[in-house]
């Protein structure tokens, strides 16, 4: 099987700082002590299993939120070392005073195809990952823009909720590409907030410039089967089709709840009743050309 792999994620421990992974413990995906090693293009290519990586696109790995482009320089060599990452989704703080500045060198680098800031926000301290209302944050809003300039696309993770927020940023930058992460973040696995899920990826798919990446689906079914994803994959496909949808992997997070392999055969089976046009979308094409790769 060959995948092109638009979400996945490399640290190394050694020469680079990641807070989050500094002192691993409990978190909503449990316990992911395990995963705080170095994680290098090797690494992602021999616990691949059968499936063949054509490319990638790795997103920000929460690395030191002080040196963002120091992750951008450290993939960047990388990748002209030996081709992985082909794309590059860069972190930049967009409230900030300096993000003119660090936009300009991460887009300065030939692999950077967009900048993800996550803004999911929660009641429960556990699923809450900034105290700041971005979508609300007045220079966060006016800073937005800037991503135009350098032909930089958004990588969108935010619970359901949010999404009507997420809607109206949207309205206001149709030239930029917005790529919904981790299928939406459904947190809330009640009917009520398979509703709210389902509504609010309803709303964001009315905007063409918008798509999704079906992933980080483990983190909130760790111990996940074909079936308890199917009805969540499909609802996805069903909503956003299969040219605006992909899979992806989001390893090695994911690697906690099931194998690079296993994750891929069971996208394939869930989706072994579309095209093969339809499946080469939602495996390889899409991402090549979201991302520009």
């Amino acid at each position: 099987m060959k995948v092109v792999d638009p979400h996945i994620h490399l640290w190394n421990l050694d020469t680079h700082s990641y807070p989050w992974l500094a002192n691993p413990g409990e978190a909503f995906i449990g316990d992911y002590s395990s995963i705080a090693v170095n994680f290098l293009p090797e690494h992602l290519m021999r616990g691949a299993g059968d499936i063949e990586i054509v490319k990638v696109v790795h997103v920000d790995a929460n690395h030191d939120p002080a040196l963002p482009v120091k992750e951008t320089e450290w993939l960047q060599g990388l990748a002209d070392q030996g081709g992985l990452p082909q794309g590059i989704v860069a972190f930049a703080d967009l409230a900030s005073s300096q993000v003119a500045s660090i936009l300009e060198q991460h887009a300065a680098h030939a692999n950077v195809r967009g900048i993800r800031q996550i803004l999911n926000r929660h009641e429960e301290a556990i699923y809450n990952y900034t105290e700041v209302d971005y979508l609300n944050d007045a220079t966060w809003c006016e800073n937005f823009k800037i991503l135009e300039k350098h032909n930089l696309s958004f990588d969108v993770q935010i619970y359901p909720h949010q999404a009507a927020d997420a809607c109206r940023l949207v309205d206001q930058h149709s030239n930029t590409s917005f790529i919904i992460n981790h299928t939406g973040m459904f947190v809330d696995r009640t009917l009520e907030g398979f509703c709210r899920w389902r509504d609010g990826l309803t709303e964001l798919a009315r905007r063409d410039n918008v798509f999704i990446k079906i992933s980080g689906l483990g983190m909130f079914d760790r111990q996940w089967t074909v079936e308890s994803l199917r009805p969540y994959v499909l609802q996805t496909i069903d909503t956003f089709g299969t040219k605006r949808s992909m899979f992806a992997s989001n390893f090695p997070v994911d690697k906690l709840f099931n194998s690079y392999a296993n994750l891929w055969h069971a996208y394939d089976q869930i989706s072994k009743g579309f095209s093969n046009t339809e499946r080469e979308q939602l495996f390889r094409t899409n991402a090549e050309r979201v991302y520009r790769i």
